[in-house]
């Protein structure tokens, strides 16, 4: 099930790598969206917001480990192009070794901090305790999540999508059981649906490196693979830092945007919460056209493979069409019904407020894509530090424009900051791979013309 990227069609295998990955992608919004929909369902609509007010400090914490266990998986992806097995396993065993350390440092502060995070948020107080009841618990189970998404890496990095999404599929099963059983059953409330998904969360990291050791012998890691290099390390937290810190910053500006947010009352987080969640579930197909990239790119800039990592990021530029038109139409089209899955019975201004926010990023769902394709592109080609600042970027432009607008437009002029952040981002990500494309291409006609000379 372990694929060579380095060989083949590039559009055909970038496709049929993202299959999994995208149906991954939708379980894994499978998770929250449960969680929503029971917590909204059964718990009412102040529960729904005191979740969906978590969000971006989710977001903020879980991106930074995420981002970083995404950073190991390039560097596998670029020892399996290279075909350095010895190194592969190395990069296995540094990168376990590094998701307990980091999980660790992350878990023990955000525990003990989180109701004052959300105070900082502009939590309203009527959710403030609920929001915190379900946040503690995800935050002690950083480790679980983290662990899944660099098996989920590692996998992925030696070209298999299909292994993570049997487990996910298999472990969204168990979270919609646990939900029901917390939330219903055992009413644990908000707190409940924190229970399920990190519960949900362990059984697929399990499940994830059973397999992996079982399975992939080129994976299997002895006690010779662990020992102190700083050097790898050095390399890998290269890699895994930028991306870790792309995520927070991005989140920085959602957590911006939720506090602009949080100020009109809870009926309005509410509605932007359902909203953000239809969004999410629209664009699915853009961040799995992002992972097959980033280890598209590593497996071939391991190969050395240039002309392929050209023609695989010009197929993806006309994929990102696709993604963005089937985003747009399914926000503005399908957005009332799904609104409702997450508000029950939601009032004529809760889905008015909703769907303000979906009309405005529909308008806008193309740079969006880019953003995922060449982003991610780029850290899989270990050009980390333009894709960590375009997140500096982002955060500026979301920023700029609640500031200018939230008062003259109001809860519009926040619905439009997203809008703005995906523009100016997507414009200078495209802008940063073509200029990185003719330089290569310049050094590599320099090099033919060398070899020419010589014979």
């Amino acid at each position: 099930m372990r694929k060579d990227m380095t060989i083949g069609n590039p559009m055909k295998i970038i496709l049929l790598f993202s299959l999994p990955v995208l149906l991954g992608n939708l379980f894994q919004q499978f998770y929250n969206m449960v969680d929503t929909v029971i917590v909204g369902q059964y718990l009412g609509e102040d529960a729904l917001a005191a979740v969906g007010s978590t969000g971006c400090l989710m977001f903020l914490v879980l991106g930074f480990a995420n981002g970083i266990a995404q950073g190991f998986g390039v560097m596998v992806s670029h020892a399996f192009g290279a075909k350095d097995m010895k190194l592969l396993r190395h990069c296995v065993a540094l990168s376990l070794l590094l998701t307990v350390v980091i999980s660790m440092i992350l878990t023990v502060p955000t525990v003990a901090f989180s109701r004052q995070l959300l105070l900082w948020l502009n939590t309203p107080e009527n959710i403030l305790t609920l929001a915190n009841r379900y946040i503690r618990v995800i935050f002690a189970g950083i480790f679980a999540t983290m662990a899944y998404n660099v098996a989920s890496g590692i996998l992925r990095g030696i070209g298999d999508s299909r292994t993570p999404l049997y487990f996910l599929i298999l472990s969204s099963g168990l979270n919609i059981f646990l939900d029901i059983f917390l939330i219903v059953v055992v009413k644990l409330g908000t707190a409940g649906a924190a229970y399920a998904t990190v519960i949900s969360q362990a059984v697929s990291a399990v499940l994830c490196f059973i397999v992996m050791f079982r399975k992939y012998d080129i994976l299997r890691t002895t006690r010779e693979d662990y020992y102190c290099d700083f050097h790898e390390i050095r390399r890998m937290l290269s890699v895994g830092i930028p991306m870790a810190l792309n995520y927070s910053i991005t989140a920085i500006g959602t957590m911006i945007l939720q506090s602009a947010v949080n100020v009109f009352g809870s009926s309005v987080v509410a509605a932007f919460t359902a909203a953000s969640k239809v969004s999410n579930i629209a664009t699915q197909t853009m961040p799995t056209l992002g992972t097959a990239m980033a280890t598209y790119c590593g497996q071939n800039l391991g190969a050395g493979k240039h002309d392929r990592i050209f023609r695989g990021m010009k197929d993806a530029f006309y994929l990102c069409f696709f993604a963005a038109g089937a985003a747009a139409l399914l926000c503005c089209l399908a957005g009332p019904t799904m609104v409702g899955w997450f508000i029950h019975n939601p009032s004529e201004q809760t889905l008015h407020a909703a769907m303000q926010y979906l009309h405005i990023a529909s308008i806008f769902m193309l740079p969006l894509a880019w953003i995922f394709v060449y982003r991610n592109g780029l850290q899989g080609l270990d050009r980390g530090l333009v894709p960590m600042l375009s997140g500096v970027l982002e955060l500026f432009s979301r920023y700029a424009v609640i500031l200018i607008a939230t008062k003259p437009f109001g809860y519009v002029g926040v619905c439009s900051a997203d809008a703005a952040a995906w523009l100016t981002t997507g414009i200078l990500l495209i802008v940063t791979y073509m200029i990185w494309k003719h330089r290569v291409k310049k050094q590599l006609n320099a090099e033919n013309a060398t070899m020419n000379c010589i014979k």
